[in-house]
């Protein structure tokens, strides 16, 4: 792995001028390396960070893809990380004109990196130098406590996608609670609503009236507020305080209540698991803005690519040769789904949306089918509307807005449905529906959605922890919920009992003549999943 040359660094100079004038914005310094494809499957395990600290896994998944590689010989065209400064990767034997696109797609990805408000909580965290830091404090545990640091990674691996990504996000523009607004949520998130149960008119009503005390009384209007409140319900003095002392600050995820609550942990002897925990914690919350962003990001560097690679002088005469390659990156499968196809395309609808104005109010209200197809208010705005987008949208959000029935009819969409055809006895791919509603809805089952499992602290009695799974009609992967809760287990130092639902049997229903009728309803029963002793168990609820 070495340096790109002068040559190509010159290239990637004009490149940066050309994207900061079509108004892409990214840092100064960048560092480009030239890596051969053993060096590609090497870093691959790792994110592509050199420095990450080393774990059996990566080998595994190098000796994976070293196998992979010889039936299927690729050349993969680059690959950028998210690190300060950013760091990206290029296949050695690229010709100077493949170089002007992909520099361009990669120069999209750090204006992405750097903008996109999903990623804000990497912007002033240098991961190359704290993963070296990371790398050199597990290889000094890893001489002292031998096997036990691997151990210890990889029952914290198993739980990694539980991390608090939103909860972490949130709190770097989340202002301080005063007294005040603690008194006034709880007042009017709790006491109203689950003590008195006031109905909606009465909760408006008060809504209003606080609104009134704060106008007429300016600083003093919360207090004015309150000492009507309190005429009117003595007790709500004493609940609040009583809130206030059972209030749990904060909502830590699985990992962060390990390391803070867990008796084993804490012990003086294993307190350097402590440090563990935290390094596979803090690196999982780092990359999981790039699983959530995954469509956008690249359709917004496969879209900057073609727009800015087109109008470059240099590549004249090599038309042909980036039609190719720039077809076989971003054409559109008729089965399954191509990341970088279908964000590319869902931004250039939506400038020449925005172009025409159909994302205004005035347009919503058409409803004539013609007069909407000639609506046209040239805006002008469409260039910076895809710009708001890309800053402040995850998949999901940009999914569920924005794919639309003129979306799935402009480019022929459809959801493939499966069957086998039981004369030939092959399967057959057809079209099963053309809708906007079920093709987002077969992107949005597509996209990374980690469960939502909570630590329930009432129930977590007698030393055992407790864990519920708020159920989304998704069950969880029974293979792994053994070996996880065996990690968790050994975290916790006692017994772990995970409350989750399955789908369980309909009810034997007879039909006419008494023959049995199967139904295809499904049907779903909570479970409690207990590991005590290393063994697994589960009971119904």
């Amino acid at each position: 792995m070495q340096l790109i040359d002068q040559h190509t660094k010159r290239i990637m100079e004009g490149c940066k001028e050309r994207a900061r004038a079509a108004g892409l914005r990214f840092s100064d310094e960048t560092l480009e390396y030239i890596v051969t494809n053993r060096d590609m499957l090497e870093l691959s395990p790792k994110v592509m960070i050199p420095t990450l600290y080393d774990f059996w896994v990566h080998d595994v998944e190098v000796l994976k893809e070293k196998g992979r590689y010889e039936l299927y010989p690729h050349n993969p065209y680059e690959t950028v990380i998210n690190t300060r400064p950013p760091i990206s990767f290029y296949n050695d034997n690229n010709p100077d004109w493949l170089n002007v696109m992909i520099f361009y797609h990669v120069l999209a990805h750090i204006d992405f990196f750097q903008n996109n408000q999903f990623f804000r909580h990497t912007w002033e965290y240098d991961l190359t130098g704290q993963a070296l830091a990371d790398k050199r404090l597990i290889a000094r545990l890893r001489s002292e406590k031998g096997r036990w640091v691997d151990y210890v990674i990889e029952f914290a691996r198993g739980a990694d996608n539980l991390v608090g990504y939103y909860d972490e996000l949130a709190a770097l523009d989340r202002p301080p609670a005063t007294h005040q607004a603690r008194r006034r949520d709880f007042y009017f998130d709790h006491f109203l609503q689950s003590v008195k149960r006031v109905r909606t008119a009465d909760y408006i009503k008060e809504i209003e009236r606080y609104n009134a005390s704060m106008t007429g009384y300016g600083e003093l209007g919360d207090d004015n507020f309150f000492a009507e409140v309190m005429k009117r319900y003595p007790e709500f003095e004493v609940m609040f305080h009583k809130h206030l002392e059972e209030r749990a600050p904060g909502r830590p995820d699985l990992l962060r209540f390990l390391m803070e609550h867990s008796p084993f942990l804490n012990r003086d002897e294993n307190k350097w698991m402590l440090a563990v925990i935290e390094i596979v914690r803090k690196t999982s919350i780092y990359f999981q803005p790039q699983i959530r962003t995954k469509i956008m990001n690249e359709g917004w560097a496969s879209y900057w690519h073609e727009r800015l690679f087109m109008e470059d002088q240099r590549i004249s005469g090599h038309e042909v040769d980036f039609a190719r390659v720039h077809a076989g990156v971003t054409s559109l499968p008729r089965v399954g789904l191509n990341p970088y196809a279908l964000g590319m395309r869902l931004f250039q609808q939506l400038e020449e949306g925005a172009e025409r104005g159909r994302y205004t109010f005035e347009f919503q209200r058409l409803r004539d089918a013609a007069a909407r197809e000639r609506y046209d208010a040239a805006t002008g705005k469409g260039r910076e509307f895809i710009f708001q987008v890309r800053e402040h949208l995850s998949d999901f959000l940009f999914i569920n807005s924005y794919v639309d029935q003129e979306f799935i009819n402009r480019h022929r969409l459809f959801v493939a449905g499966k069957r086998l055809n039981q004369q030939r006895m092959v399967w057959e791919y057809y079209v099963k529906s053309r809708s906007a509603d079920d093709y987002r809805r077969m992107l949005l089952d597509l996209l990374y959605h980690p469960p939502a499992i909570s630590i329930d602290r009432q129930k977590s009695a007698d030393g055992a922890l407790y864990l519920y799974h708020r159920f989304e009609d998704k069950p969880l992967v029974q293979e792994f919920i053994g070996n996880t809760m065996l990690g968790i287990e050994f975290l916790w130092g006692g017994k772990v009992l995970l409350e989750t639902s399955e789908v369980v049997a309909p009810p034997p229903r007879e039909g006419y003549g008494g023959a049995k009728v199967e139904e295809e309803v499904v049907y779903w029963r909570r479970v409690v999943y207990t590991m005590e002793n290393r063994k697994l168990t589960k009971a119904n609820l």
